[in-house]
């Protein structure tokens, strides 16, 4: 591992019955970086962690994770990242801090009361030490894995679409701990569909379909999308939308009462007929939000294999 990247790899390929799920990935992380991975299912996010983290071995490319090669080192790999997938996979019928011991055993340290005791504390589950995992609700299930994740002190985290199924309160305290982490010179890259968590990320990365499309920080993806978008309110929102359905390369998403109406090509919009342009109708032009720029990225036309 260098001192500037903790990921470091290029042109990773990996292909399943012949059907491409990655294509050409290129992939720099940086020590303490919370990056954001994003793109619609099945668009290579997973199959992308597994070949990070040493599951899974890349048909061809090269690079480094945590200064172990992608290729040839991947049980070095495993050894010493934490991977959270994105099905809670401890046991059901052990408690909390059994299955936190289980995962010591897994990893062979030697101080396995100290580290489970450790894990509880950082994570707030003492009082919840001796209920079985099964039990628990989604919230505190996400806490026992990220506690899993985290017992032999990785580097680099790996989450696999952490808070899908938990509730909002649960998602903060989750982003929460991940940014202390970060300050303690953790690392993390997690994938999300969620647009509030993506902002939350330093970096951020949008694949789909294999293929790595845009990164760089929230500001600069939204800057770099020549991406144009009114907010539009008023009038009948609904008979707007249809209408402008018929545009190519307009794309339209409703956020609550008003659209938001996007282009690359704003001149388009100069073929709207006078009468929705007009009062009850009011057009706002407002800078692209990630959610704008990300909505106009999966109508991006490229074959989709299976993750």
């Amino acid at each position: 591992m260098t001192d500037e990247y903790v990921i470091d790899v290029k042109n990773l390929n990996k292909s399943f019955s012949r059907r491409p799920a990655v294509v050409n990935l290129s992939l720099q992380v940086k020590k303490g970086e919370i990056y954001g991975f994003l793109g619609p299912n099945g668009s290579g996010k997973t199959t992308t962690i597994r070949m990070l983290c040493g599951l899974l071995v890349p048909d061809s490319g090269e690079g480094d994770c945590l200064g172990y090669n992608v290729i040839t080192q991947s049980r070095q790999i495993k050894q010493h990242v934490g991977y959270m997938t994105q099905r809670f996979s401890l046991y059901a019928d052990l408690t909390v801090r059994e299955n936190l011991d289980f995962m010591a055993r897994l990893y062979q340290m030697k101080e396995r009361k100290d580290a489970v005791d450790k894990s509880i504390e950082l994570l707030g589950l003492q009082d919840r030490q001796h209920q079985l995992a099964g039990t628990l609700s989604g919230g505190w299930k996400q806490r026992l894995a990220l506690s899993a994740a985290l017992i032999h002190r990785p580097q680099l985290l790996l989450l696999d679409e952490p808070t899908a199924g938990v509730d909002p309160k649960a998602r903060r305290d989750f982003w929460e701990q991940i940014h202390q982490l970060s300050a303690q010179g953790i690392t993390t890259l997690v994938s999300t569909h969620y647009m509030d968590e993506a902002e939350r990320c330093t970096q951020l990365a949008y694949i789909l379909y294999g293929h790595l499309l845009v990164k760089g920080t929230s500001e600069e993806i939204v800057q770099q999308s020549g991406l144009v978008t009114w907010r539009v309110t008023g009038g009948n929102p609904d008979e707007l939308s249809l209408h402008l359905h018929n545009f190519p390369g307009v794309q339209v998403a409703a956020f609550g009462k008003a659209l938001h109406v996007s282009t690359h090509h704003s001149a388009l919009l100069q073929k709207i007929p006078p009468d929705f342009q007009k009062p009850p109708y009011q057009w706002l032009r407002i800078k692209p939000s990630l959610e704008d720029v990300f909505i106009a990225l999966v109508g991006t036309e490229v074959e989709a294999p299976h993750e």
